[in-house]
């Protein structure tokens, strides 16, 4: 196993074999985000080797992520952290140029070849639920609480969330959802299609464990073709989608038969 990276005081890196795991790693807070911590995501994101197969998301601690760190919403912000509140009050588009750097340590995920599991344990409130979102599968522990608290505060969630949200409960509990900022819990979560399964907090490693071995039992080139092929689904037409189907399949009996 290769030494775990610090690319971030908040986060962590490390792979063994095909599978990379990406640590959030400020478990005194929460695991609370701040835009450094973004930019960091979406560097990692980008930078994962094509010959990972599995990312692994998750948290140290009791929570996942407890979201936004409150203090980037004060006037005094936070050292070293851009000033969400002087950047809101400029003219011109600052503030949405900002948000568009920030929604790219969520939004890279998608792209990658590699399937991105996130296991959840505790909280994961606002930006923490945004990045369990942003992964294809999400395992709970049974002591999860999922919450879209952006809306409590003023605000709407922005970090590329609602999207997935949508598609996975529907417009209107969506709505609910997000607009109450009530807490979802693991069970519920699994019910309403949030996630793949909910188990009790000490199985919730040899869960994620089992998956990812399952994940790589899959035949590579097929998995590769498998994810954007779906994750397109969400938003194609069938007549599109079944183009797509057809110039998967093409490519993977192309590749048995040169393989032969």
């Amino acid at each position: 196993m290769s030494a775990s990276v610090a690319v971030h005081p908040w986060l962590r890196v490390s792979r063994e074999g095909a599978v990379q795991t990406v640590t959030l790693a400020n478990a005194d807070q929460r695991n609370a985000q701040v835009p450094s911590l973004w930019t960091a995501l979406a560097q990692v994101a980008d930078r994962t080797p094509d010959d990972v197969r599995v990312v692994v998301l998750r948290g140290e601690g009791q929570a996942f992520s407890a979201g936004l760190h409150r203090s980037m919403l004060t006037p005094d912000g936070m050292p070293g952290e851009p000033d969400l509140l002087s950047l809101a009050a400029s003219a011109g588009g600052e503030v949405e140029e900002a948000i568009a750097q920030f929604q790219r340590g969520f939004t890279a995920w998608a792209s990658l070849p590699a399937v991105v599991v996130a296991a959840v344990q505790g909280h994961a409130i606002g930006a923490g639920l945004q990045l369990a979102l942003a992964a294809d599968l999400r395992l709970l522990a049974d002591d999860a609480m999922l919450a879209m608290r952006e809306t409590s505060l003023g605000l709407v969630p922005d970090l590329g969330g609602t999207t997935t949200l949508v598609h996975l409960v529907g417009y209107s509990r969506a709505l609910e959802i997000s607009a109450t900022g009530r807490f979802v819990g693991a069970q519920e979560a699994v019910a309403i299609g949030l996630a793949s399964a909910a188990v009790p907090k000490d199985e919730l490693a040899a869960t994620t464990a089992d998956l990812v071995d399952a994940l790589l039992a899959a035949p590579d080139r097929a998995l590769r073709e498998l994810k954007p092929l779906l994750r397109n689904a969400i938003s194609t037409s069938s007549t599109e989608q079944g183009v797509a189907e057809r110039q998967a399949q093409a490519r993977l009996l192309g590749a048995m038969v040169r393989g032969r």
